[in-house]
């Protein structure tokens, strides 16, 4: 492996295209093909430690010819040269004493030997959709809080716009699909002991909903500027997505892509369903592009 401590990511400005030198080439386990590692890329990949957005899919382009990319993952290279990708990676993201790497699954990668210069094409109709699914649940968790506030019974952190983070404190997983984003909420005692009240939350899903749907489609009409802020071109740079509603600038950590204005949605809603115990709420929200 060439001496890169972090691939070079362009994904955050919106990059889908862009140009690059083959760094390594390893085969991934259970015959997966090949794993491309370049210095520079637009490619998004999935996040071992917090798997919400999936990786980008599409192509790379090559004088021999074009290697379809069927995935994009996290890879890392440990401090005594073991590879590791996904979820067999020991270390949190950003471990100094690894090199962090996104890694471009080929079916076979035989033709790209370390030194070719490459075309890296990422699929933009479903990158475009995974940003809308993406800034679309960001927007729901600010409305969720906002609609959550009154029942809560103690301070408890707030988000960008001074509500109670039910989002962050309740939050179990979060997983963006190419047409919903899906937020599933621990309502236990942990978050109880925090202050949160789910006396008779059942009863006023409807009314929330609409709360929420109120206030998503009120901030589209607006159509306030979205951007990824970055400190560097890094993959383990911390980025966060910054979105400029009529209340205030917001900013919230996130390693995903996104859409540049809400105005490039034409409706986004909200829905929310109660497990048969009470013990999670789930949330899927769904983008319909402009």
């Amino acid at each position: 492996m060439a001496d890169l401590s972090t691939t070079f990511v362009t994904f955050p400005a919106g990059g889908t295209i862009g140009t690059a030198t083959v760094l390594a080439v390893r085969p991934l386990p259970e015959g997966a093909g090949a794993g491309v590692v370049v210095d520079t890329t637009p490619f998004h990949p999935l996040d071992h430690s917090w798997p919400d957005q999936p990786g980008d899919t599409g192509v790379l382009l090559a004088a021999g010819g074009e290697h379809p990319v069927t995935d994009c993952v996290t890879g890392g290279v440990g401090p005594d040269g073991e590879f590791a990708i996904g979820t067999d990676i020991p270390v949190r993201r950003g471990d100094e004493t690894w090199q962090w790497l996104a890694v471009h699954v080929v079916p076979d990668g035989a033709a790209l030997e370390p030194g070719t210069r490459i075309e890296l094409r990422v699929d933009e109709p479903r990158r475009a959709a995974l940003s809308a699914s993406h800034t679309g649940c960001h927007l729901m968790a600010l409305a969720l809080n906002e609609a959550l506030a009154d029942r809560w019974r103690k301070e408890a952190r707030t988000d960008g716009l001074g509500h109670p983070d039910f989002d962050s404190l309740a939050m179990d997983t979060s997983r963006i699909g190419l047409d919903a984003s899906t937020d599933r909420y621990r309502l236990g005692k942990s978050l109880r002991k925090k202050g949160f009240d789910p006396e008779g939350l059942r009863e006023a899903l409807p009314e929330l909903a609409d709360k929420i749907n109120a206030r998503l489609a009120g901030w589209l009409a607006q159509d306030a500027t979205v951007r990824i802020d970055t400190p560097g071109p890094e993959l383990t740079a911390r980025r966060q997505w910054v979105c400029e509603l009529p209340e205030k600038t917001v900013e919230i950590s996130c390693g995903g892509t996104h859409l540049h204005r809400l105005g490039e949605l034409a409706s986004l809603t909200a829905e929310l369903t109660l497990s048969e115990d009470g013990s999670e709420l789930v949330v899927v929200t769904t983008p319909k592009r402009a």
